[in-house]
């Protein structure tokens, strides 16, 4: 809770995986990639409460294990390839029989962002009252030199213009989402339907926290900064 505003935190985690198949339940560290998510939920200042929304058995045992509860088994529809993350959080939400203030997202894929980084996120809506946060990274490539190929695998620049930078000092920085931290106001995000409009803050997180889990790629450079940073 914070200034007497309840907020609820939601971890959608589904069984299927079609580019790292069961990463939800790998172990890093001893400990299954679920697990990393529950505790910095748990660890927060303002969460009152911890739900997962999964439809997978396996899942659901481990989410318990750790602290988190389970109200409720996702419906199989909402639990294929082509679900969408708001479906699954709007489902939690109508679920639920109590309501919540501010609704924090949290994928289980980013292991390496922290309760303060929950916490600044939700700090930052209420302090400067904005409907909504997101954590975002600075990315290492400027959309200014990307390209699409067509069929000859010739090249058409993501942004055109004659004025384009020739530099990378004459870029100014560009964030992307991390896909680490949501979090918004319940009634305002309702209407939106969407965390991300142009009212969204962003929170900047720094890179070695951002590392998104999608690849057995991934999992590897995650293995070798929890071995290298024992603390974490």
């Amino acid at each position: 809770m914070i200034n007497d505003k309840t907020v609820i935190a939601i971890i959608p985690a589904r069984g299927g995986s079609k580019g790292l198949p069961g990463k939800n339940t790998m172990e890093v560290n001893g400990k299954p990639l679920l697990a990393w998510t529950i505790d910095h939920a748990n660890g927060s200042k303002y969460i009152d409460r911890v739900i997962l929304s999964s439809e997978d058995d396996e899942i659901i045992k481990i989410a318990k294990k750790h602290g988190c509860d389970v109200p409720f088994v996702r419906p199989t529809a909402l639990a294929s390839d082509t679900a969408g993350t708001m479906g699954v959080v709007f489902h939690a939400l109508q679920t639920l029989p109590e309501k919540y203030d501010y609704v924090v997202l949290l994928q289980v894929t980013s292991p390496l962002r922290t309760s303060h980084d929950i916490d600044f996120c939700i700090e930052q809506c209420e302090k400067n009252n904005v409907p909504a946060c997101v954590s975002v990274m600075e990315t290492d490539k400027s959309p200014f030199w990307m390209y699409r190929l067509d069929n000859n695998n010739l090249m058409d620049p993501i942004i055109s213009g004659t004025k384009l930078p020739k530099r990378r000092q004459d870029v100014s920085t560009i964030y992307s989402i991390n896909g680490a931290v949501y979090v918004a106001k319940t009634n305002w995000l309702a209407k939106q339907e969407h965390f991300i409009t142009a009212e969204t803050t962003a929170y900047v997180m720094p890179k070695l926290r951002s590392i998104d889990i999608d690849t057995e790629l991934d999992l590897m450079v995650l293995q070798s900064i929890v071995e290298k940073n024992k603390s974490l």
